[in-house]
């Protein structure tokens, strides 16, 4: 029987939730583009509930108890002595979020050599070092745009937030103001601006289209041009990389995976190149962006702002430069840990999960590291070092 080692963070500081504002979600006939929802044969939660904290369990004891499994969830994960490092010996199986990222270093994936399978419940496996995962013979899973449209909301949310200066302007409200001239000296219109993504996958290709109604001009950069007909239903201009992209741009965002292509790439010198005032939102990596360049962009007004999700490490220390820095929109990484995306992600671990102890294929789109190289969506997405 197998160790499950489950990494997630922590319950909210009230306790467990005993209702919730909604009865239930919408329902979804699919993903865009046709992929179908997780399909686990059965479930143990109810859609809606909070499943990415500790006592949500992502739903998952009593499906692999009654299997004569172990499961442990924790949200210690960090630091010498964790339950994490001391449970990861025995461990078979690591589940984590990037929300609240178990890091499986090569050091770590050396110290468990009985890990057969790592698994991302969300998108984006790069605190799996990919590298050792396929030398050591780790499966690496994630599931599959469960909250890609989760989080390009969010991104839509964050640009509108920035451009139209609503934050700042809330907190006017709550500190009992009326001052309308200090609210709208940084407040322009989204409307002719020229937004850009780097990146257009299943994120970015959503943010594109949900800008689409917004009347600005669209710009892309991706490893992968977009088919000739989407880039004309949206009226799209594409770039062969970033470099060349951002100086035409009022805003860009970005939502590319992170891997060494795309490591450090918003330092100085690109965030120099972009317009003075540009907007920077980034809900893919924090380490895409350059942290010092950012704050050093913000203090001269080289960027009018940034807006972010996404930090290194998580969860972020109090002394974070991006926490205090001016003119920014930093959440704690939630854009894709809605009660929706939670439902899916959940499910889509379920899935994952009865697919490895069934001895049947992952599904390949789930599919980062596999048979000892990258795999399914992972090859599409990633490159090692």
């Amino acid at each position: 029987m197998a160790k499950v080692l489950c990494v997630l963070y922590d319950d909210p500081v009230d306790g467990y939730p005993k209702t919730y504002p909604r009865d239930g979600l919408p329902h979804l006939d699919g993903y865009p583009g046709g992929q179908t929802l997780p399909t686990p044969r059965g479930v143990d939660f109810t859609p809606g509930q909070l499943l990415g904290s500790v006592s949500g369990e992502l739903g998952l004891r009593k499906f692999l108890e009654a299997q004569g499994h172990t499961l442990v969830v924790t949200s210690d994960k960090d630091g010498d002595g964790s339950e994490f490092d001391r449970e990861l010996a025995e461990a078979e199986i690591v589940i984590s979020q990037p929300f609240w990222p178990a890091y499986l270093t090569a050091e770590r994936i050396a110290r468990a050599p009985k890990l057969k399978l790592a698994v991302t419940a969300g998108i984006g496996s790069d605190h799996v070092d990919l590298d050792a995962a396929i030398a050591h013979g780790v499966t690496v899973a994630e599931v599959t745009y469960c909250n890609s449209i989760s989080v390009a909301e969010h991104v839509v949310m964050m640009i509108l937030s920035q451009v139209r200066n609503y934050l700042p302007s809330h907190q006017v409200v709550l500190d009992g103001g009326w001052n309308i001239a200090d609210c709208v000296a940084r407040s322009y219109d989204v409307e002719g601006m020229h937004i850009g993504t780097v990146a257009a996958g299943r994120i970015g290709t959503a943010v594109l289209r949900r800008l689409a109604p917004f009347d600005v001009h669209l710009h892309y950069t991706d490893r992968h041009r977009l088919p000739a007909e989407v880039e004309r239903d949206l009226n799209l201009t594409f770039h062969p990389d970033a470099a060349d992209m951002v100086p035409h741009c009022d805003v860009v965002t970005i939502n590319a995976p992170l891997h060494p292509e795309t490591e450090g790439l918003f330092g100085d010198a690109l965030i120099a190149s972009m317009k003075r005032g540009a907007y920077l939102i980034n809900t893919a990596r924090a380490k895409i962006a350059d942290r010092d360049a950012v704050v050093r962009a913000l203090e001269s007004g080289q960027l009018a702002g940034y807006a972010g999700d996404v930090w290194y490490p998580q969860p972020a220390p109090a002394d974070h430069p991006w926490r205090t820095m001016p003119y920014q929109g930093m959440t704690p990484h939630i854009s894709g840990s809605s009660l929706s995306a939670q439902a899916r992600y959940a499910a889509g671990t379920r899935e994952i999960l009865e697919d490895y102890f069934g001895g049947s294929p992952i599904r390949d789109e789930y599919l980062i590291v596999d048979g000892g190289k990258l795999a399914g969506t992972g090859a599409h997405s990633y490159s090692t070092r």
